[in-house]
């Protein structure tokens, strides 16, 4: 496992194969991934932070989702990547729609994990309130992080997994407050891509319980993406990748087998 600084991303490199890219979710990392490695074995899995998150610093420009995108695609041209599966999650997997049509032919696959479009209007102010709460500092990201273990993770998991939670709220604790800031709103400004020109094989995966990903808006998706697969996880909220590690392992395992 080795970490290097590319165009101002810290990216973790593992493995050989098939590129594998790796994008998380707002409040995520590099981490967000490291459960479901040992599924990845057979590929050269490239996990960065994104601008903003985690050890990777900002922007000159403010976030937004095209720039995400541009960075990646930065990215992969700066390792010389000219095709590559994507996985993501949360914020990122609107990320990976967007790079789908962006780069056609480029992207092999997608592997979505709490995916969305874009947030619904009526959340979208909730996000930018979000983002000013981010201001406030460390204890401002306290508080989010606090609201994030309790309503993003199943009642199960709570009753059952405290070491969860307790990854939860240091990845999301752990952000630095004006990148988290700007990554909400980069994702309460998000639009959706044209998804219905994604003509690769997509893995979409949800919880029960996911209250951003609802197993409902999650079908609306799966009849938008030709070929695409919708897989629910009963007693799981939105950490899927925390939450359900081996359940997603097996998911993938499955996808990717179908694919060779």
């Amino acid at each position: 496992m080795t970490t290097q600084l590319i165009n101002g991303l810290a990216v973790e490199i593992d493995g050989n194969g098939e590129a594998l890219l790796c994008i998380h979710g707002l409040g995520g990392s590099s981490n967000t991934w490291t459960p479901l490695l040992a599924a990845l074995s057979d590929f050269k899995v490239i996990r960065p932070d994104l601008p903003g998150s985690a050890r990777s610093p900002l922007l000159a420009k403010p976030l937004t989702i095209e720039g995400y995108a541009a960075s990646l695609e930065a990215l992969l041209a700066d390792l010389g990547v000219e095709s590559v599966h994507v996985m993501a999650h949360s914020l990122g997997t609107v990320v990976a729609q967007h790079l789908a049509v962006r780069n056609p032919g480029k992207i092999k696959s997608l592997a979505l994990f709490g995916p969305l479009v874009a947030p619904p209007e009526a959340a979208r102010p909730n996000i930018m309130a979000r983002a000013a709460a981010a201001r406030g500092g460390a204890a401002g990201m306290q508080e989010i992080a606090d609201a994030i273990v309790k309503g993003a993770t199943s009642p199960e998991t709570k009753a059952e997994q405290p070491a969860v939670l307790a990854l939860v709220r240091e990845s999301v604790m752990r952000q630095p407050p004006e990148g988290y800031a700007q990554s909400c709103e980069a994702l309460a400004k998000a639009q959706s891509a044209e998804i219905e020109r994604i003509g690769v094989p997509t893995l979409l995966v949800t919880g029960d319980q996911d209250g951003v990903a609802p197993p409902a808006n999650v079908a609306a998706m799966a009849t938008r993406i030709t070929g695409s697969r919708q897989v629910v996880f009963d007693g799981c909220g939105h950490w899927t990748t925390f939450e359900k590690p081996q359940r997603c392992m097996q998911e993938l395992e499955q996808f990717y087998a179908s694919l060779r």
